[in-house]
């Protein structure tokens, strides 16, 4: 079994995390802003072509909700990493052998969207004409705060990390689940996350679907192994 260390965990972390702030950094020096918007133009491009071009149309139907549009902005500025972060604590407090392959399955789909942040920056849907800020319109949060903006970066539409996190999460909660019930929410969480992303403006349908192929490409490489046995097999 593998050693529990939460400083290790810790250290893991930071250097995960610093990783992204230095793709941050050196992306938007210079004309990185416009570079990321001509990358946005071609997803959004690709999409028209690919006929998936549906965020402005699911946005303006959400729209006529402001309680619903609302919530779906709390979720993306919280929940999403919240249960990731939570499941990820809860079995870390166990000492759970699962808790070592989530992790590095979590580790390894940020370590590994890095590069793209870097080659091929693009802006959210949010900051194109077109497209509604739902964040800032509704809820009153400006994600381009002077501030808050150092801490992530607005770059990084693609892949969804929002997605890549949400398929390892609920595959991760439908393994050791008991419930059906419990079992079939985890298995729709990723469809609800990519529909939350997209509807707040904040990914692109091609951004949610290379998430959860970055998820699931990470599950496979690098998550746990280990299988459940059935209770009628004990």
């Amino acid at each position: 079994m593998k050693a529990f260390s939460a400083r290790r965990e810790v250290a893991l972390a930071l250097v995960v995390y610093g990783l992204y702030l230095v793709v941050r950094a050196v992306v938007l020096c210079g004309e990185g802003r416009a570079r990321a918007r001509r990358n946005a133009e071609r997803i959004v491009a690709a999409e028209e072509r690919l006929g998936i071009d549906v965020e402005p149309l699911l946005q303006r139907a959400v729209l006529r909700f402001s309680r619903t549009v609302h919530g779906l902005n709390v979720g993306y500025a919280a929940f999403n990493v919240t249960l990731t972060v939570g499941w990820l604590a809860f079995l870390y407090r166990r000492r759970d052998p699962a808790y070592h392959g989530l992790r590095r399955s979590c580790q390894g789909a940020y370590l590994a969207a890095q590069p793209i942040f870097l080659l091929f920056p693009a802006e959210p849907p949010r900051a194109l004409d077109g497209f509604v800020d739902t964040m800032a319109e509704v809820s009153g949060l400006d994600l381009e705060h002077r501030l808050l903006v150092r801490l992530y970066n607005p770059v990084a539409a693609m892949p969804s990390l929002h997605v890549a996190f949400a398929v390892l999460t609920g595959a991760a909660i439908a393994e050791r689940a008991e419930s059906r019930a419990v079992k079939r929410a985890a298995y729709a969480y990723p469809p609800l996350v990519s529909f939350i992303v997209i509807a707040t403006g904040n990914h692109y349908v091609l951004d949610a679907l290379a998430g959860a192929a970055l998820g699931l490409g990470a599950r496979r490489a690098l998550g746990s192994r280990r299988r459940l046995t059935p209770k009628g097999d004990e």
